[in-house]
């Protein structure tokens, strides 16, 4: 058992108490505790006490013994919406089926960092959470001691029921919560030990599933007010260009449509935030009764759009040292390629360098040289964005899909001018985030809107709105390069890597720390085009190629591809070059045996079969894939995942996130691409857009995680890169053929044509 400061003071942990209902409410600073330095819905059968109450991010226990746990973080298909309460639920004992689960508003005051990316909530959660349900335990059982008068030390709890065995007393939660709530908030208390949980690492249904499944409204698109407007956006048709007049006499006649106007989301004096990415500030807003009316109305609007050449601007990217700079101009994908292919000779800065790889690559009896490259994507999320606004006598309620609605509130409070107590952002579940609905400009969009109109509005993007609007996963160059000596062995490893407008390089990881001789490089492309993270930010590309370059060495070297990595990974351990490795070899070299074992890598197989391995948000993801390729069409067997995210909260869930994030992974890799002419993207629908589709998916996906006991670290994001490696390496098993280009399908279709 482990002792922890709770560090809640007064103002950080509020108590509460219902004279009528006896109920208990204790609200927490989730992130007050700072982590370690490595840093069917039974509701329906509850009887409800009569009375809840309503404050902001609490956990509120009724007299029945019923609990509410609020969960702070934005809920995107990730489960942490179950996987967080699940954590407190653990340290305050209680029965899991006495919990009801509800969203957390938008809470600066109590909650910390309501954000989703990253793969971060469960990991910077973990301690608070823990602290916040052994911190109301601790008061229920001090209020339970001091009734019966006894030692706290001879009660136990289990399951919501408070016992003393010597005298034979017991009092269920609901029963003391009056009383707990006189108790002083302790200075520090004991989190159970890893051995002693009882939910945590147990397999809990989403909270949402009966909800999803039968269509209640959870979703931003569902948010309907009494006399709600529908308001939707025009936007330029090319990236560079921007409004200069309209035509709105027609359109303004047709039934339904109240109002159209031109607004400028992020006027010029307006200081941003990090998350206010938007392509095009000046946007045309038709507002009406029906969506339907708004978009026929939208049709017979004439616009004229103009050439912006004087159009720059510097964002700053979530988490990244890197910027984004914008440049003029009208931008098309055969430049883009051109681009990328001279830069990295022309502008790329050293990284990091080890050793002498200049001499290495000099007296190199051969080089291996290999280039990768991948385009522009679109998120795609299933429900494009969306927002409610009810902007009036200063005050603004906001209602829908964020994963940052902290940040969206200062952007608020900026552009309205309002105080930050008025403004009300409530966080519905989401369609899928991936990274696009950190940049909250359709939030604004729609707070400018309802100020402007008077009156509540959603507004509504359509999938072209969506898809041609910008914040796209960058596109992507790297080129590798090894040299190998005269008895076949590694002496010196390059990597060039870079993008428009961004580098994916990390350049201490993996392989760095391996090789004697070492040399990063980086470099990035201006571009006018708009993007964002996109689910593993840059980890997305550089990891599969990184994977197809080490499988391809391995093969001129003559070397079993896992033996060869685990050979490196060992070096890594033992006789670490450099002293910046933000990896664990041990770890690594972990989840690749696992992967290996699991898959019977050594047993005679009629699949070709890839493997990759990679590290990124604090977790270790092994993938072995087994696939053939009939007419050209590959068609996935198996895909074999051995994962190192720490302790998992709830297993099936946990699954359930690697086989969503395989699969993403393999369709990104072999059918997804946006590419533009002119500055106006070719691809404005899933018609011209490609994603996987159900028989195209794997057969089968095998999960298996690393039972280390650590703190949970990553796991939304780090089963989405590495997979794409072990598809390229298969894929060359099936065809003999490299794949060095995003969409891959465009190499196996280049094959059919000939």
């Amino acid at each position: 058992m482990s002792k922890v400061k709770t560090t809640f003071g007064r103002r950080s942990f509020i108590k509460s108490v219902s004279i009528a209902s006896g109920g208990l409410i204790i609200g927490f600073n989730w992130m007050a505790c700072k982590g370690p330095a490595e840093e069917g819905s039974e509701e329906l059968a509850m009887q409800m006490p009569d009375k809840w109450f309503e404050l902001n991010g609490y956990l509120k226990i009724g007299d029945n013994g019923i609990v509410t746990i609020y969960s702070p973080n934005p809920e995107i298909g990730q489960n942490v919406k179950t996987s967080m309460p699940m954590i407190v639920a653990e340290e305050l004992d209680v029965d899991w089926n006495n919990v009801i689960v509800e969203q957390a508003p938008l809470n600066t005051e109590i909650f910390t960092r309501q954000l989703a990316g990253g793969s971060q909530s469960i990991r910077q959660g973990w301690q608070s959470l823990r602290t916040a349900g052994a911190t109301a335990r601790y008061m229920l059982v001090a209020a339970a001691a001091k009734q019966w008068d006894v030692l706290q030390e001879e009660i136990t709890v289990n399951n919501g029921i408070i016992e003393h065995a010597k005298s034979g007393q017991k009092i269920g939660f609901g029963d003391i919560a009056k009383s707990a709530a006189a108790i002083e908030v302790p200075e520090e208390v004991n989190l159970k030990e890893n051995t002693d949980f009882r939910i945590i690492g147990t397999s809990r249904k989403n909270v949402d599933a009966r909800k999803i499944v039968t269509g209640q409204p959870l979703y931003g698109l569902d948010t309907h007010r009494d006399g709600m407007l529908i308001a939707m956006v025009m936007q330029p048709p090319a990236f560079g260009m921007e409004f200069k007049n309209m035509n709105a006499e027609k359109a303004k006649g047709l039934p339904g449509i109240t109002d159209i106007f031109t607004i400028d989301t992020y006027p010029e004096d307006m200081e941003k935030e990090w998350s206010d990415v938007g392509s095009f500030s000046k946007l045309v807003v038709i507002v009406g009764e029906t969506t339907w009316q708004v978009m026929q109305a939208r049709k017979e609007l004439e616009v004229e759009w103009d050439l912006n050449p004087e159009l720059t601007k510097e964002i700053e990217i979530l988490e990244k040292s890197a910027g984004m700079q914008d440049a003029s101009g009208l931008e098309s994908s055969d430049i883009h390629n051109s681009l990328m292919a001279e830069a990295g000779s022309k502008n790329a800065e050293v990284v990091r360098k080890d050793g002498d790889p200049e001499k290495a690559f000099r007296n190199a009896a051969r080089v291996i040289e290999r280039s990768y490259n991948c385009p522009f994507l679109a998120h795609n999320c299933m429900e494009p964005m969306n927002f409610f606004a009810n902007v009036s006598n200063g005050k603004a309620e906001l209602i829908g899909p964020i994963q940052t609605p902290e940040y969206a509130e200062k952007s608020v409070q900026k552009r309205l001018g309002l105080d930050l107590e008025n403004i009300d952002i409530q966080m519905t579940r989401m369609g899928g985030g991936f990274g696009r609905r950190l940049y909250g400009h359709f939030l604004v969009e729609a707070a400018v809107i309802s100020e402007k109109v008077g009156a509540p509005i959603k507004l509504v993007y359509t999938r072209e709105d969506d898809m041609t609007n910008g914040v796209y996963r960058p596109a992507y160059h790297v080129t590798y390069k090894a040299a190998l000596d005269a008895n076949n062995q590694l002496t010196a490893f390059h990597v060039n890597a870079g993008g428009i407008p961004e580098s994916p390089l990390f350049a201490n990881r993996f392989p760095a720390g391996a090789i004697n001789n070492y040399l990063a490089e980086s470099w990035v492309v201006e571009s006018n085009i708009s993007v964002g993270a996109f689910r593993a930010p840059r980890s997305n590309f550089i990891a599969g190629a990184e994977q197809s370059f080490l499988d391809e060495l391995a093969e001129e070297m003559g070397k079993d591809p896992i033996e060869f990595r685990l050979e490196m990974l060992e070096k890594a351990k033992n006789k670490p070059v450099g002293e910046n490795n933000d990896y664990d070899p041990e770890r690594y070299a972990g989840v690749l045996k696992l992967a290996r074992d699991k898959s019977g890598w050594n047993s005679n197989s009629t699949m070709a079969r890839g493997v990759s391995a990679y590290y990124c948000h604090n977790s270790y993801v092994a993938q072995i894939l087994d696939m053939t390729v009939e007419n050209n069409q590959p068609l996935i067997d198996k895909v074999t995942c051995a994962v190192d995210c720490g302790i998992v909260v709830n297993p099936e869930a946990a699954k359930n996130m690697v086989e969503g994030g395989t699969i993403d992974g393999i369709g990104h890799a072999l059918f997804s691409e946006m590419t533009f002419a002119e500055g106006a993207p070719q691809q404005s629908n899933f018609d011209g857009y490609r994603l996987i589709r159900h028989k195209e998916a794997p057969k089968r996906i095998d999960v298996h995680f690393v039972e280390n006991g650590i703190d949970p670290t990553g796991l939304g994001e780090p089963p989405f890169p590495p997979v794409q490696g072990a598809l390229a390496n298969a894929l060359y098993k099936a065809t003999g053929k490299r794949f060095y280009k995003q969409p891959f399908i465009t190499g196996l279709q280049g094959d059919l044509k000939t």
